[in-house]
């Protein structure tokens, strides 16, 4: 048994705080007060990382997405001009060249004068261009004339010669830039 006493932890009886000096307690001490000099270094920290903090939250949350410029609104009449030299390109092929044409004019006329022109045939678009006034008769002729030839060489097989492809051409470009910029108003309901 003399084995079993030499392993045991001896524990000492606990002490009173009032017996030791060292060991009582102390009443709290009140605030520290700062020296003038680091107090505005305090100050000046403190407003540093208030400012970080604002921008990041600035960047984080409200900061939009670049804006890009906006790119000049080309007009409907240049745009058409474009086209039409580009279908330049295809003066000996006759039907895509007609095609290129006569929707350059038909996509033309829907931006300028807001017709439903690309989507319709050519009869249902000449019936509706006879009731607007946004054209003159003789514009209006003109059209009735220009879409039946390319009709012609897009549906009938017909083989025109460069020349009367040119005609089309200079006909279809003098189109667009007498009717570029607004007309003077013409026929019902003008005002002289």
């Amino acid at each position: 048994m003399a084995a079993s006493n030499q392993n045991a932890v001896i524990v000492p009886p606990p002490t009173s705080a009032a017996t030791g000096t060292n060991e009582a307690l102390r009443d709290i001490r009140g605030p520290v007060p700062l020296p003038p000099e680091l107090l505005w270094l305090w100050i000046a920290v403190g407003a540093a990382l208030g400012g970080l903090l604002a921008v990041f939250i600035w960047n984080k949350w409200f900061r939009h997405a670049p804006r890009v410029p906006a790119l000049p609104v080309v007009p409907p009449h240049q745009r058409a001009k474009h086209r039409l030299a580009d279908a330049l390109a295809l003066l000996s092929q006759p039907k895509p060249f007609c095609t290129a044409v006569s929707d350059t004019l038909r996509i033309y006329l829907e931006e300028r004068f807001e017709f439903r022109a690309p989507e319709r045939t050519t009869e249902e678009f000449l019936v509706d261009l006879q009731a607007t006034d946004l054209l003159n008769d003789s514009q209006k002729e003109f059209l009735t004339g220009f879409l039946t030839r390319c009709d012609l060489v897009k549906f009938a097989k017909h083989e025109p010669s460069e020349a009367d492809l040119r005609s089309l051409h200079s006909a279809a470009l003098g189109l667009v830039e007498e009717t570029a910029y607004d007309l003077p108003p013409t026929g019902k309901g003008a005002v002289v």
